[in-house]
């Protein structure tokens, strides 16, 4: 293309804009969500927006180390800077060619970010960007560099700078400007450079090593030594403050070979593998860990069937509860509260809202036990990854140190579903059957977002996705480290790339370096039908390598059962309330006691129906000892009635009411005869029944009828809750109808403000409102509506909101105005009395 066939250059970011296509305004609106919340009325409002603060602030936390750096090097250059002049800032004088390869691409990405505007001969950073990355003593640039010749000198007095001018082997010039322009050529010259520093004094050049790469400061005497005086002389070293020298920009430069950064990182850092497992063996390690994590909720569910802990005032668990819940579940309190959180997140555990108010059981979990197992872990994982809650806080402390509770507020960090994919992406990346070093991905995702995980003290970024990793492991997404397939699937990954023949591992401890350029496409988050997709694939993949719920226990003569694997849900139920859980592991071990069939009968079972049940469901006999035990306890089973008188005891047996009141352990029950076979008490039903029960006997609670009453245990549930929503981490992304209508909105908008105007017509000043009287308007109007031309309106709506409109009149009577709005892309009437002034378009607005 010739230079005159060339489109001028942008001469601001809102030119820069205009000049773009929709495509890459809409990946501008897509990667800065924040840009449309709400809707800019034009190109200038956008480039505006795009330039305040905050939302710079924001766009530079997202992007690469590598892009970061190439932001920091536009910040020291000049304003504005030519491609060569920052390409020799990133590569050096030794032109890296990995930075030679890569800067283009990290050039295009801060483009398409707004951050840069202008073509490569006039690159220009976004003011606000330069601001917060270029160097000043307050806030030190991450490049090490000090502040440029100029900005050192200025306010120094012109008879100092002369001298620094004739000391640095420069003629002596006539005024200040051209001797400090002098200076930094010298400065900025390799050759007259190094030869001017063969002559410096070692350990002037050592003072000068020590400064090279920043903090760039350092402090001085009232009187220098030598080695600084021939610094100070030479210009070398500026004084900015009393006692305080800096390097200059220049000088600092030359030093480092031209290099803005000590070491720039054009590529990610790798992602290693620690080892390879058979993707088979992967796979079923991963399925084992998703079948305990549904057992372990369905324990902590069924722990809390009756009514979980008490809500703090503030919310949450305490930590006494928490404790419990641990010991509960057998396993560590950290632990303990992942799982909790994970059961709040899936909407299967929530509060009950209730004046005592406690947690329980939705019925969302009731729903939840009845799909197949495969489906019951998709929801879980699907609920995880979605959440912003993060276990990992648990037991911390907030900004105003206090405690940071298990179901309690505090918990959100909006980074953590972004994180957490980040890390199953990466190890989608791997080959399969490939599990990562930890450190290199904690490596990696430092470079991916630099500012996120170096600014702050504690690093949030790095420990999300360390707990991101064992979480996934306790899920089930992986397997001894490496993704599982049905962790892949759940991603939407592809199939993982084949390790080569190079790549065949020796043993667990070998190291297979896995290299992803950064400019290979990441895996992106889901919309949330894809992801419903892709959950349900993920459920199709594990399901086969569950275990199939068996239908029989082996019962054993020391009155215990081992089922070896899972069972059905009507036979783990009923032999949960018939035995008492003794151990768990890959075989689970009941125990029958007196306590634990009393449990049953008093759940309306006879003996005869625990018989049949055990027959039906054991696969070897039914031990004498079992069968005893259960016709011991029914023969004695309701042998004694209880009822409410404030309570009595009946019996049929005189005998047995005289031994109860014999014995000194019924002292407190207040307890008198009535009638040989009735025994009246002082307490009530409950606590006569729990101490007849602790003096040996089997009581029976009878209602008034004097039938025996069924005492179950009752579920206690929430009303219907919905799961916690995820907080969001900024502005959504938009999708793509509300980018198509934010796009037609922004470019309508940016054709009334920017369409060329009549001269004379009355145009608006400064972007302010077209304004002509009342008659003008009218008289305005109805021509065009002859003509058919269109008119740029200023427009004031009920809300008071103004507006600039591009219309083609098509009739006006009433006091109203039908036209076509080439801003709305509609056909629209509006008030004539709303309407500020009008002025005609010129014969060739496009």
């Amino acid at each position: 293309m010739s230079t005159e066939d060339r489109p001028p250059a942008p001469r601001s970011l809102a030119e820069a804009l205009r000049a773009r296509g929709d495509a890459s305004l809409g990946a501008l609106l897509r990667s800065r969500p924040d840009l449309i919340t709400p809707v800019p009325t034009d190109l200038t409002q956008l480039a505006t927006r795009a330039g305040t603060r905050a939302s710079v602030v924001r766009a530079l936390e997202r992007l690469d180390r590598f892009a970061l750096q190439t932001a920091e090097a536009l910040a020291v250059a000049a304003d504005p800077a030519a491609y060569g002049e920052l390409l020799g800032l990133m590569a050096g004088d030794d032109a890296d060619p990995a930075v030679v390869a890569a800067l283009p691409h990290a050039l295009d990405l801060l483009r398409e970010q707004a951050l840069v505007w202008g073509d490569d001969d006039r690159l220009r950073l976004v003011r606000t960007a330069r601001e917060l990355l270029a160097p000043s003593p307050q806030h030190p640039s991450p490049t090490g560099l000090g502040p440029t010749v100029q900005e050192a000198t200025a306010g120094m007095s012109p008879g100092r700078i002369q001298e620094i001018v004739t000391a640095a082997g420069l003629a002596s010039t006539h005024d200040s400007v051209s001797a400090v322009t002098a200076l930094a050529g010298l400065f900025t010259d390799r050759a007259r450079m190094a030869a001017l520093l063969a002559d410096a004094p070692p350990d002037s050049l050592d003072v000068l090593e020590r400064l090279v790469w920043g903090p760039p400061y350092g402090q001085v005497t009232a009187d220098p030594a030598p080695r600084l005086r021939w610094l100070l002389d030479r210009g070398l070293l500026l004084p900015t403050a009393p006692g305080t020298v800096v390097l200059p920009r220049e000088v600092a430069l030359h030093l480092r070979r031209g290099l803005a950064h000590r070491t720039p990182e054009p590529v990610p850092p790798v992602v290693e593998t620690a080892a390879v497992h058979r993707p088979q063996v992967v796979d079923s390690a991963a399925a084992g860990q998703a079948y305990t994590a549904l057992a372990t909720v369905e324990e902590l569910l069924k722990d809390w069937d009756e009514g979980g802990p008490a809500v703090l005032r503030a919310g949450g668990l305490s930590v006494r509860d928490l404790k419990r819940t641990a010991v509960a579940l057998d396993v560590p309190e950290p632990l303990a509260a992942f799982w909790v959180e994970l059961a709040y997140a899936a909407g299967l555990i929530a509060s009950d809202g209730e004046a005592d108010e406690r947690y329980a059981a939705t019925p969302a979990y009731d729903e939840w036990l009845e799909l197949p197992a495969a489906e019951r872990w998709s929801r879980l994982v699907t609920a995880w990854l979605a959440a912003t809650r993060t276990a990992g806080l648990v037991g911390g402390r907030d900004a105003k140190d206090r405690t940071l509770s298990a179901l309690g507020p505090g918990l959100d960090r909006s980074a953590a579903p972004e994180v957490r994919h980040r890390v199953l992406a990466l190890l989608a990346g791997l080959p399969e059957g490939a599990a990562p070093a930890a450190g290199s991905v904690l490596a990696r995702l430092r470079w991916e977002r630099p500012l996120r995980g170096d600014r702050r003290e504690d690093d949030l970024r790095g420990r999300l996705a360390e707990w991101a990793l064992s979480e996934a492991e306790l899920l089930g997404v992986t397997g001894r480290g490496a993704l599982s397939a049905q962790g892949r699937a759940l991603l939407g990954a592809p199939a993982a790339p084949a390790p080569g023949p190079e790549a065949e591992p020796s043993g667990p401890g070998d190291k297979l370096p896995v290299h992803h350029h950064h400019r290979t496409a990441p895996l992106t988050a889901l919309s949330p039908a894809e992801q419903a997709v892709a959950s349900a694939a993920a459920a199709r993949l594990l399901a086969p390598l569950l275990p199939e719920p068996l239908d029989h226990v082996l019962l054993q003569a020391d009155l215990t059962a081992v089922a070896p694997g899972p069972l059905q849900r009507p036979l783990a139920d009923m032999l949960g309330v018939l035995a008492d859980v003794e151990s768990k592991g890959g075989a689970t071990v009941y125990r029958f006691t007196p306590g634990s069939v009393r449990r049953a009968l008093d759940a309306g079972q006879a003996a005869s129906d625990l018989h049949a049940f055990l027959t039906a469901h054991s696969r070897t006999p039914v031990p004498q000892p079992l069968a005893y035990l259960i016709d011991d306890v029914a023969r004695r089973h309701g042998h004694l009635r209880v009822g409410a008188a404030s309570a009595y005891v009946r019996c049929d047996d005189d005998a047995v009411l005289s031994e109860i009141l014999a014995d000194k352990r019924a002292a407190g029950l207040g307890l008198r005869r009535l009638a040989p076979t009735v025994l009246a008490a002082q307490t009530g039903p409950a606590g006569l029944l729990e101490g007849l029960r602790a003096m040996g006997f089997a009581p029976a609670a009878e209602s008034a009828e004097g039938d025996v009453l069924i005492t179950r245990a009752l579920a206690h549930r929430t009303p219907p809750r919905t799961a916690p929503e995820p907080v969001p981490d900024g502005p959504p992304v938009p999708d793509d109808t509300l980018l198509a209508a934010a796009l037609r909105a922004i470019r309508a908008g940016d054709l009334a403000s920017t369409t060329p105007r009549k001269p004379g017509a009355a145009p608006a000043a400064n972007g302010e409102l077209p304004r002509t009287g009342a008659a003008e308007t009218l008289a305005t109007m109805q021509a065009a509506v002859l003509t058919g031309e269109a008119l740029w309106i200023g427009y004031v709506n009920a809300e008071g909101a103004a507006s600039q409109r591009v219309i083609a009149p098509i009739r006006v009577e009433g006091g109203f105005v039908t036209a076509y709005d080439h801003t709305a892309d509609e056909v629209r009437t509006y008030p004539l009395h709303r309407i500020t002034g009008v002025a005609e378009l010129a014969d060739d607005a496009g």
